[in-house]
């Protein structure tokens, strides 16, 4: 194969690279959408059948119990919550700072390759450069 073949080839797969990582990410984000949505989905249905489950079973019982499951489930809400905000600005910093490193590491590797592709092309013309004096010198 020729150098500038290898060079169009190269091209060519910097092309594909650019569309896969394009797609990549937009596949990515909708596939994490559908599991937040799934997840989401089956949470709120477990607490549909809890809360039919409670309230099956408080028929037969008092209103002071009845308040007290209401007041106990109002709690474990309020402390799933507390905890949820607290790990959700725990996580997001903690994302942030993942989503940075790998923001850096992908402008640090296309930065390699920028350079990877100038070599190339240097390599290349220097190349047809020699194949040039070659042919000229073969002819004399």
């Amino acid at each position: 194969m020729a150098a500038s073949d290898a060079f169009a080839d190269l091209a060519a797969r910097a092309k594909v690279a650019q569309e896969h990582v394009a797609a990549a990410q937009t596949q990515a984000r909708s596939d994490i959408q559908a599991q937040v949505t799934q997840a989401r989905d089956m949470v709120q249905h477990t607490a549909d059948q809890m809360r039919s489950q409670s309230e099956q079973a408080a028929s037969g019982v008092s209103q002071w119990w009845k308040d007290v499951q209401q007041g106990w489930s109002a709690h474990v809400d309020k402390t799933r919550e507390d905890i949820e905000t607290k790990k959700a600005d725990m996580d997001a910093k903690r994302l942030q700072r993942k989503a940075d490193t790998a923001e850096s590491d992908a402008l640090a590797a296309v930065s390699y390759a920028e350079a990877a592709i100038e070599e190339a092309e240097y390599a290349v013309l220097d190349a047809a450069l020699a194949r040039m004096d070659a042919d000229a010198a073969s002819r004399k």
